[in-house]
């Protein structure tokens, strides 16, 4: 007898069956995408169709957060995932584990060469990047002339300061000249130096309508400027070269309508804001620098400004009479030293012998006469006497 299993066990064993199959473990299916869902949980839900069939997909989370693109109804794309059986429900589902736009593939490569190439290069450098002038004169806007991109730029920007000045430089931002376009029109503002910020802007689109802005020519024209550029792109999922190289990338056209200039009434109000804080801190410093002011006028040194200079006279009248008693004590002291030494030079002063009566007898050249050896008859001596001197001839007496 056949055995009887249950509907889990059959369910389990087809699983196990799709689990062991080398094609549905790593397949690549390509079809439309419809009934898209994006579950609050991050988990995508969705059912890949072509002319005669559909199948349900389940995109975890996990998986989904790489996408550099946004699925929506209607996308053609190739998903790479395997096959499995979801047991409550009883059905097979495909799980993506990537998923590309069909027939993009190599744009998606040319866009991923031409970033890595200009990464290398250096264009993608945060610190070279030029700073947004807070309030701009001039505005210059590279967009299409037509549809609701610049409409919307208009709108945001005089609304929020009236009297912005905006200057429309009209491009194609799409198609095959459009590139040319946008790196003409960026040469030419900076040629003439037209504006104070530059926004190259366009409404979103699929790949092949935003690939002006993953154009080399464009991306180097960015980077040449010398006027600061804000790239609005695309929605806010939208990526594209143009984004990495400008100074600043807005999510959208009218998101950097909105960074590029204030509002006009708040200016004004944080204006007025400032004032009233500048009138009270002014306020508050002069009431602090009153009181400062009436501390010091209350101070001995102001109430009594001599009192200090007649002091230091005082002390210098004091300090005067301690140096000239000083002086005065000195001078007694040496004055009674040169006494005394002038007492024992005048004991031997030659002087005061002469005084006694007595004298000194020299010969011409000066020298003194000490011995009558020295004279000879006839010889002529000088004898100094206290008051006086006189020549005399020496006559030897026997």
């Amino acid at each position: 007898m056949q055995e009887v299993i249950s509907v889990s066990q059959l369910t389990m064993y087809i699983k196990r069956l799709f689990s062991y199959d080398n094609i549905l473990s790593n397949v690549y299916v390509t079809g439309e995408i419809s009934n898209f869902k994006l579950h609050s949980s991050g988990h995508m839900y969705f059912t890949l169709k072509d002319e005669s069939s559909v199948i349900k997909c389940v995109m975890f989370r996990s998986q989904n957060r790489r996408l550099k693109f946004k699925l929506e109804d209607g996308l053609k794309v190739i998903i790479r995932g395997y096959v499995s059986i979801y047991e409550a429900g009883g059905s097979y589902q495909l799980y993506p584990e990537s998923i590309e736009p069909a027939g993009l593939g190599n744009l998606y490569l040319a866009y991923e060469q031409l970033k890595q190439k200009l990464d290398k290069e250096g264009l993608f450098r945060t610190d070279i990047k030029k700073k947004i002038p807070y309030l701009p004169q001039s505005i210059g806007v590279v967009t299409s002339p037509t549809g609701a991109v610049i409409k919307d730029i208009m709108n945001v920007l005089f609304r929020r300061f009236p009297n912005t000045i905006l200057k429309l430089f009209p491009v194609k931002v799409q198609g095959e000249d459009a590139a040319g376009q946008i790196a003409y029109a960026l040469d030419f503002i900076n040629r003439h130096n037209a504006v104070d910020v530059i926004i190259i802007a366009r409404g979103g689109g699929s790949i092949e309508e935003l690939w002006p802005f993953n154009e080399e020519i464009v991306a180097r024209s960015i980077f040449k400027s010398n006027i600061p550029v804000i790239s609005a792109v695309g929605h806010e999922t939208d990526f594209t070269v143009s984004d990495f190289v400008a100074d600043l990338r807005a999510p959208t056209p009218s998101a950097a309508a909105e960074l590029v200039i204030p509002e006009k009434e708040m200016l004004i109000k944080n204006t007025m804001d400032l004032q009233l804080r500048l009138k009270k801190a002014l306020s508050n410093r002069i009431k602090s620098e009153r009181m400062y002011l009436e501390q010091m006028m209350m101070s001995p040194s102001l109430r009594h400004p001599l009192d200090k200079i007649n002091q230091k006279k005082m002390d210098l009248e004091i300090a005067k009479k301690s140096i000239t008693d000083s002086m005065k004590k000195n001078i007694e002291k040496e004055k009674s030293t040169l006494s005394v030494i002038c007492g024992k030079l005048d004991v031997l002063s030659p002087l005061t012998v002469l005084s006694r009566g007595y004298s000194i007898t020299t010969k011409h050249d000066g020298s003194i006469i000490k011995s009558i050896t020295q004279i000879n008859n006839g010889d002529e001596v000088d004898i100094t006497f206290i008051d006086g001197k006189v020549r005399c001839v020496a006559e030897r007496q026997a």
